[in-house]
């Protein structure tokens, strides 16, 4: 969480084959979104990440792992855009494999959209507004039964500002199934 963009980092693995590589950079981003799996929240690092890297550490410079390298872009390696899981999300799988063998992930029971200018303006609100607009609700969910609606502006959960659909995505997916939510 305390993580910054702009953060020197170390990448850690044996890429093409080479062990015990050390590779630095900075944090380029935080809470990306690549279209590898449903739920990302990607830091993507500029540290040399190559064939091989995946699963060892990047460690931020008082040597604490900050995240597990995971992907690259670029078909032939390294083009100076790796990804890594962001260690908290490795914690959380990590504790609900060890306590039930598999990983549960919270669910609303809605489709969204993130919130652009345009469509807040339409919906009377300030164009600078951020959050999740409902597009459609599952019938049967969570979200029918709490009475949330098509259109409906989703700003906060849980009292923190909703500041994007991805990472409104995570932030639901994190919560254990049958969390009671105030949104």
């Amino acid at each position: 969480e305390d993580l910054e963009v702009g953060e020197w980092v170390l990448a850690i693995g044996n890429p093409l084959g080479l062990s015990h590589t050390v590779t630095a950079g900075i944090v380029s981003a935080k809470g990306r979104s690549v279209g590898l799996a449903d739920f990302e929240s990607f830091i993507q690092t500029d540290a040399a990440i190559n064939p091989g890297n995946s699963g060892g550490p990047l460690i931020n410079l008082d040597g604490k792992v900050v995240g597990i390298n995971t992907a690259i872009v670029g078909a032939t390696g390294n083009i100076g855009i790796g990804f890594a899981i962001p260690i908290n999300i490795v914690k959380y799988a990590y504790n609900q494999l060890r306590e039930g063998g598999s990983v549960e992930r919270g669910y609303m029971g809605i489709q969204f959209e993130e919130l652009s200018p345009g469509v807040a303006a339409s919906l009377g609100l300030n164009k600078d507004t951020k959050g999740v607009t409902i597009v459609d609700v599952v019938e049967g969910s969570a979200a029918q039964e709490a009475g949330l609606q098509q259109y409906d502006v989703i700003v906060e959960l849980d009292g923190q500002p909703v500041e994007g659909g991805n990472e409104f995505l995570n932030r639901v997916a994190m919560l254990k199934p049958g969390s009671k939510i105030n949104l």
